[in-house]
């Protein structure tokens, strides 16, 4: 199984429009970060996690010929607006299975009803075939099982994804003990670590190092990145010897 990280960046990205913030001028690739999504990719299979604004300019840096479908986080624009440019893999293959919890679907359908529509469809349109994801029901995708694990971004409910020993997780501020057992064995975790300091609906730096120590993957990579945590190399040197940050076009193989 490899894993690519399309993007590693927060809602905004690095650098932000405009911003004179040092992060946002350094000429480190690594501290580039588009829009936060990974492929996962095995045999021939490939899937996503997210798919925001970037999405286009991902798949032009990590070309691939076939999407096997599409899952879903949560509704928030960053990690979801980006489904129009399923287009030229909706051309070559018909319907792209999406996965996603019903409020997201929901949402998805209001922001792209055409996407959706069963009558008087657009001829250059994209569509897709929908599925739920539940809380305690695994997905079959390809030949795995997929484990949901449901999380807290604020008030919002968010899904991360396991995938073997591989467990993917973004925009998360509290994981319930139940939901923690799914994790726990993991080889390789993903969570996002937004900042130095402290937020309303995001593991900062402190938090993610706490969480990641708990459950005990053999590495963690944090992701879903702003400029506000600082330097990739300064706060990677900083990091517990079995913790690094992700970066955009990482791979990593399981």
């Amino acid at each position: 199984m490899t894993i690519t990280f399309l993007g590693t960046g927060t809602s905004q990205g690095i650098p932000v429009i405009g911003s004179d913030h040092p992060v946002c001028l350094s000429s480190d690739p690594k501290d580039k970060r588009l829009r936060v999504s990974v492929l996962i990719s095995w045999k021939d299979y490939n899937y996503v996690i997210d798919c925001g604004p970037d999405f286009r300019q991902q798949m032009l840096a990590n070309p691939i010929s076939r999407l096997d479908g599409i899952l879903f986080t949560h509704e928030h624009t960053d990690h979801t607006i980006g489904l129009d440019d399923i287009r030229p893999f909706f051309f070559r293959q018909g319907n792209i299975p999406i996965y996603a919890s019903e409020k997201v679907i929901d949402s998805l359908k209001q922001r792209f009803d055409y996407v959706f529509a069963n009558e008087n469809r657009y001829p250059g349109a994209p569509a897709v075939e929908v599925n739920t994801v539940e809380k305690d029901k695994s997905i079959v995708l390809g030949d795995i099982e997929v484990v949901p694990i449901e999380a807290h971004h604020d008030k919002v409910r968010v899904f991360g994804y396991r995938f073997g020993d591989f467990v993917y997780l973004t925009d998360v501020k509290r994981v319930d003990e139940d939901q923690i057992k799914k994790i726990m064995g993991a080889k390789i975790l993903v969570v996002n670590a937004l900042r130095q300091q402290p937020h309303q609906s995001h593991f900062n730096l402190e938090e993610a190092i706490t969480f990641a120590q708990k459950i005990g993957a053999e590495k963690t990579y944090f992701t879903h990145i702003s400029y506000l945590l600082g330097f990739h190399e300064e706060v990677e040197k900083e990091l517990p010897d079995n913790i690094f940050l992700a970066y955009d076009n990482l791979q990593l193989k399981i």
